[in-house]
C-alpha cells in the first residue's frame, strides 16, 4: 500500500477542512503534551517496577506471628466473638445508611 503525492494531499486537505487551519496548531500541541505526559508516566511506572523488583531481591521478609497479649481481666476463652461479630455488622449496617442518606441528599441538591 503505497501512498503517492495525491492520497498525501488529500489527506492533508481533509484533515484542513474537519479541522481548519486555525485549531490544527492547537491541536497538535496538545498532542504533544500528551504524548510526552504518556511517555514519562511509562517511564515512571517502569521505574518503580524495579525499584520494586530489586527490594524484593535485597530485603527478605522475615517475621514471625505474634499473638495478641491476653487481657489480665478477661480470659481469652470467655470473649463472645459472635456478639462482637454482629456488633460490628450492625455498625457497618447504620454507616451504610447513613452514607446512602448522605448520598441522597448531595442528589437532591444537584437537581
Amino acid at each position: 500500500m503505497n501512498l503517492g503525492p495525491m492520497e498525501i494531499g488529500l489527506i492533508i486537505l481533509a484533515v484542513l477542512l474537519l479541522f481548519g487551519y486555525k485549531k490544527l496548531p492547537d491541536a497538535s500541541r496538545s498532542m504533544g503534551r500528551s504524548l510526552r505526559i504518556f511517555k514519562s508516566e511509562m517511564k515512571g511506572m517502569k521505574d518503580d517496577d524495579v525499584r520494586v523488583k530489586d527490594e524484593a531481591r535485597t530485603s527478605p521478609v522475615t517475621g514471625q506471628i505474634v499473638a495478641p497479649p491476653a487481657s489480665p481481666t478477661v480470659p481469652p476463652e470467655a470473649v463472645d466473638y459472635e456478639a462482637e461479630a454482629r456488633a460490628a455488622e450492625a455498625r457497618a449496617v447504620e454507616a451504610r445508611a447513613r452514607a446512602e442518606q448522605a448520598r441522597a441528599s448531595a442528589a437532591d441538591h444537584q437537581r
